[in-house]
């Protein structure tokens, strides 16, 4: 994958010692490396895909070298095809702009200190990386949990999703999810940058969510912890009554705990959903009232 350079170093705060005339930095990986080991001389499973950092350690390192060698174990470095070095502490290297010159590779530098700027790149990349995937559904916070509600169209998605709102609860998207799927396998959905704050209703049109119920009523992402599935009741359709059985929906080979809603006249489909995201935080915190009643059924009848 290619990102801007101008985007790259806008984010990390880099300030660009030599580019090339590159306007894009072909990163694959967003684990960084640090060249100590190659700049000693050792470049057996060289990780040279990755975004090298360079700090105070290889500077001084090699500062210990008269002019010629330490040119000489630079331009080795410099030899290899990685998508580009950062410098940090501010250092002032000008033999390795030579280098980065003869090359034709990217060199970059930080204010910071090292360990600093390695978390910002590889949280910056792990996050520009990452997996993502487009979705037509809406997307709530619901009592600080991540609810997905997907189904057909014009079953009743959005006004669910409102009622909600005038509840209390936040909105993140309408009609458009896009999830990413970050390094510690969490999803965490979001709003198209178009589609940010607005929600379509059916006979009123498009509206400002913000606007009409405050700043408080959207959020800009949360992380998905369930999906609730809307579709139109059909009689002689199995639906499950106790809450025994384990319905999946998978997003992006991630497994998201998924409970399937007929609707009907007259079903408060928001409350319904305040209720499920209430009982599976209770799930995941080892509390599983389906599995508790049909425990004492059980007992009761063997008694």
């Amino acid at each position: 994958m290619s990102i801007s350079l101008k985007e790259f170093c806008e984010n990390l705060s880099l300030e660009i010692l030599y580019d090339g005339g590159h306007e894009e930095i072909a990163i694959t990986n967003s684990s960084i490396n640090r060249p100590g080991l190659q700049l000693y001389g050792f470049y057996e499973y060289f990780d040279y895909d990755r975004v090298q950092i360079i700090g105070k350690v290889e500077h001084s390192y090699l500062m210990h070298f008269p002019d010629v060698k330490r040119r000489d174990k630079v331009d080795k470095f410099f030899s290899y095809s990685f998508p580009c070095a950062i410098i940090a502490w501010n250092i002032d290297a000008e033999y390795m702009i030579e280098a980065a010159k003869k090359h034709d590779r990217i060199l970059l530098r930080s204010n910071i200190e090292t360990t600093k700027i390695m978390y910002k790149t590889i949280h910056f990349l792990d996050d520009y990386l990452a997996p993502t995937v487009s979705i037509h559904g809406v997307l709530v916070d619901v009592f600080g949990i991540g609810v997905l509600i997907t189904g057909s169209s014009g079953v009743g998605k959005s006004e669910t999703a409102l009622e909600l709102v005038k509840r209390g609860h936040r909105l993140i998207s309408d009609d458009v999810v896009q999830i990413k799927r970050t390094g510690d396998n969490r999803l965490t959905g979001t709003a198209p940058e178009l589609l940010k704050q607005y929600m379509e209703i059916r006979g009123i049109g498009i509206i400002d969510v913000r606007t009409l119920y405050g700043i408080g009523a959207v959020k800009e992402s949360i992380d998905i912890d369930m999906c609730i599935h809307l579709e139109h009741y059909e009689v002689g359709t199995y639906y499950d009554r106790l809450g025994l059985d384990n319905e999946y929906f998978d997003v992006l080979n991630i497994d998201l705990t998924k409970i399937t809603i007929p609707v009907t006249p007259g079903r408060n489909l928001a409350i319904i959903i305040e209720t499920a995201a209430r009982n599976n935080r209770q799930k995941v915190m080892g509390i599983n009232s389906a599995k508790e009643f049909v425990d004492k059924v059980y007992k009761s009848t063997n008694k």
